[in-house]
C-alpha cells in the first residue's frame, strides 16, 4: 500500500487534530483522542499524532494515484485549521 508521511513542526498539534476532526466528523469516519486521530477517506486513511513540538501525519492509500490527492486535501485543511500559524509540510513517501 502506498504510504506518505510528514513531520510538521508545531506546538499546536493537539489543537489541529481537534479542529480537523470536528471539521470532518460530519462526513467521514473519524476516531480521535487528544493526541491521536484516524480519519478514513474513500480512497485511504490518515493517521495523526501530536507530540509537544510536532505533528506526525501519515497517509495510506490503496492505489498510488490517490496518494498525491490525499496529501493535498490533508495539507490544505491543516493549513486552514492552523489559521495564522505557518506550517511547513514536506511529504515523504
Amino acid at each position: 500500500m502506498p504510504l506518505s508521511r510528514a513531520e510538521i513542526a508545531t506546538p499546536s498539534g493537539a489543537r489541529l487534530i481537534n479542529r480537523l476532526c470536528k471539521h470532518w466528523a460530519h462526513k467521514l469516519e473519524v476516531e480521535h483522542s487528544e493526541q491521536d486521530a484516524k480519519i478514513v477517506f474513500a480512497s485511504g486513511t490518515c493517521l495523526l499524532h501530536a507530540e509537544p513540538e510536532r505533528l506526525l501525519v501519515s497517509i495510506e492509500t490503496l492505489e498510488e494515484e490517490h496518494l498525491d490527492q490525499l496529501e493535498g486535501v490533508v495539507e490544505s485543511h491543516l493549513v486552514r485549521m492552523a489559521k495564522d500559524e505557518p506550517l511547513e509540510i514536506v511529504w515523504e513517501n
